[in-house]
């Protein structure tokens, strides 16, 4: 049975020695550095002994002991099962990201484990504890608040606790925390949007049908702008024209008797339009609930309004661009730590093979949670929240030769991402060649849970609910616009309760703007809207999924035939003209070896969706197809069991397996192995 878990950690112990041929505990033919906020960077980095005398011990630093470890490699030193460092408890301030270059590598056989003490919670921290909160006094700063807020505010020097690196309000900038939970940047209104009431310049601007503006100047309703005026850096976060396109644009101009808003230039890509929705923010006159903070850049004062006593907690503001970075180092482990407060990404790896980030929590970074390029990492086990991009990022094989990366996110838990950077910036992102993610579970998230690009990726038993909560036109797994990244498989995952913004309906598996050949296979999908969408792609097939309540549970169209022929109409001139399509030599090995259709593209009616398989799935409630009718002559429907009841074991609890006389297996559906989708909590057997 597929049971939604939400867990704070995961315990993958036994799992990790299996992976990583590690010990979590010391071992007496392993050299082991020990860390320690009591430790000192002129002792020898030893375990300190209850009753010895301390003339020597751990390093104080991470830094140390990655020193100790070149000197190790410098004298010849370093053994061949690795080294361990090992992090005794605390909160670790780091004045500078934990850099590790191509000497600090380990090797496959012995690599370079950080670890935290067995049983001891170790953070290592982007930012920096801010202190000497007072009551405002100033009458300007009084005058600017809301009445109610004003005995409630406290503000903070920055600069005289030497933080004068702000960054930029609408993204990438300063964060607060208060007590590991992110503040809120002072805006209004406090929760949801606000409407545009019309567009002020008519130039005629339409994109499918939809009118707007190229300009960004529109009507407000309502008398809060007028609050705005005078303030020094206000901002508008705004889903101008489409609803999975946002940006923040600072207000020029606001004129209160005609009721306009100018924002000041560049203008949002697609335009504006009528009724589309977004809210205001960084000004100190909306710093009027608990929970909700603003800088005041030019004098570098905090201004806050806690949700607790400063006396029962602890205010904390990011710094660091990153917490870990790795740069062409391979066979680096780290494990068990919490990674928190860095501006952007907590852990970067660029470069390098065998990385693993293994049983960390990873939380309120400013961007992704961790970011991996090279060959062969791994992000396992790990729980990744409240970042402000993204939660894992993999990229690694190369697209030309086909030679696979070997990346893989597994049994991870990454929910509520996308605080700040909200469309585009998924729990998991693959790209490149043979990467994977298993065993993931997905959710509260504002836009996408898995998006991929490349070829030949696995995506198997991930569990993903409420995504897209933020957008419609938007996928809860999405890839789009390529005939050549072909070879994807999408099998046994369990995507439910996926209904888009406002639930006015969004897509479980997107397969947008022609994209071709990927296989869909063994899935569960439960209230999802457009559950399996296939937007004008080639050879891709529908099978032995099961459809619950979704409505529908399968679209098809032609678009290229359509409004988005001219996509198609750029790669055929490519393809005759350079022989290639977007780049990438398809008529010649290894692609024509490996994808085959791909050959002859050119001369079977390229435009259209061929080559599409929907074969033994099972329907059950909601609406089975909603195939535009230009594109079913060219779609293979087999044998699939629609508005039959399919006889699951227990369907209100969401056990949908089937029960042994079900009339699925007549048409030859396969079993879903049930019982391994999602985390996994203890090795596989």
């Amino acid at each position: 049975m597929i049971q939604i878990q939400l867990i704070a950690r995961i315990s993958l112990i036994g799992l990790m020695v299996a992976l990583l041929g590690a010990p979590v505990q010391s071992n007496p033919d392993q050299i082991n550095l020990y860390v320690s906020k009591s430790g000192s960077d002129s002792w020898g980095g030893r375990l300190l002994e209850p009753n010895a005398s301390k003339t020597d011990g751990p390093f104080r630093t991470l830094e140390r002991a990655r020193d100790e470890i070149r000197t190790m490699k410098e004298e010849d030193s370093f053994p061949g099962n690795g080294v361990q460092v090992i992090v005794r408890e605390g909160i670790y301030y780091l004045d500078k990201p934990f850099e590790l270059k191509k000497v600090d590598s380990g090797t496959e056989t012995g690599p370079i484990v950080y670890t935290s003490f067995s049983g001891e919670d170790v953070r290592l921290v982007g930012g920096a504890p801010i202190s000497g909160f007072k009551p405002v006094e100033e009458e300007a700063i009084l005058k600017r608040l809301d009445e109610k807020a004003r005995e409630h505010i406290v503000q903070a020097d920055l600069k005289s606790q030497g933080i004068t690196d702000l960054g930029r309000a609408d993204q990438g900038g300063a964060e607060l925390f208060f007590n590991d939970i992110p503040m809120t940047l002072s805006r209004w209104p406090n929760e949801g949007f606000v409407r545009i009431e019309d567009i002020v310049v008519k130039d005629g601007h339409e994109i499918h049908g939809h009118k707007g503006s190229k300009i960004g100047k529109f009507k407000y309703s309502g008398s809060r702008p007028a609050r705005w005026i005078g303030e020094q850096d206000p901002w508008l976060h705004g889903y101008w024209f489409w609803d999975w396109s946002d940006q923040r644009q600072p207000i020029e101009s606001i004129n209160t008797a005609d009721s306009i808003i100018s924002l000041a230039t560049p203008y949002h890509h697609y335009g504006y339009r009528e009724g589309q929705w977004y809210y205001a923010f960084n000004m100190i006159s909306e710093l009027d609930s608990p929970g909700e903070w603003y800088i005041d850049r030019e004098r570098g004062i905090l201004y806050f309004w806690p949700p607790d006593s400063m006396d029962r907690g602890n205010a904390v503001i990011s710094i660091l661009p990153n917490i870990i970075t790795l740069n062409d180092a391979s066979y680096v482990v780290f494990r068990d730590f919490t990674l928190e407060a860095s501006r952007g990404a907590a852990l970067v790896a660029s470069g390098g093979k065998g990385d693993c980030l293994s049983q960390c929590a990873i939380r309120n970074t400013g961007g992704w949670g961790a970011s991996l390029s090279g060959a062969e990492h791994s992000v396992v086990g790990c729980d990744i929240y409240r970042t402000g991009g993204g939660g894992v990022s993999l990229s690694g094989g190369d697209r030309p030769s086909l030679t696979p990366g070997g990346l893989y996110a597994e049994n991870n838990q990454i929910h509520h991402y996308g605080r700040i950077n909200r469309m585009y910036t998924p729990g998991i992102s693959i790209s490149g060649v043979g990467n994977r993610a298993s065993h993931n579970l997905i959710h509260t998230a504002p836009h996408i849970g898995i998006m991929f690009s490349g070829n030949d990726h696995l995506f198997e038993f991930n569990e993903i609910h409420h995504v897209c909560m933020e957008s419609n036109d938007a996928g809860a797994m999405y890839a789009g616009r390529n005939w050549t990244m072909r070879g994807h498989k999408i099998q046994y995952n369990y995507l439910h309760d996926i209904t888009g913004f406002e639930n006015r309906g969004c897509v479980g598996v997107y397969l947008d703007d022609m994209f071709a050949s990927a296989s869909i296979f063994g899935n569960v999908f439960y209230k999802v809207t457009r559950a399996a969408f296939i937007g004008g792609g080639r050879d891709c097939s529908v099978e032995n999924n099961i459809f619950v309540d979704c409505d529908p549970a399968l679209h098809v169209d032609a678009r290229a035939l359509g409004w988005a022929g001219y996509h198609s109409d750029e790669w055929i001139k490519e393809a005759k003209e350079k022989g290639t399509l977007q780049g990438i030599a398809y008529n010649k090995p290894p692609y024509s070896e490996r994808y085959p259709k791909l050959v002859n593209i050119l001369e079977e009616n390229p435009k259209a969706p061929v080559g599409n398989t929907i074969a033994r799935n099972i329907c059950w409630g909601g609406e089975w197809d909603d195939v535009e009718e230009k594109a079913r002559p060219f779609l293979a429907f087999e044998k699939n069991l629609i508005d039959v009841d399919p006889l699951f074991e227990d369907a209100e609890n969401q056990n949908f397996n089937l029960k042994s006389d079900s009339p699925a297996f007549k048409i030859g559906f396969q079993k879903i192995p049930f019982d391994q989708i999602g985390l996994r909590t203890k090795p596989a057997k």
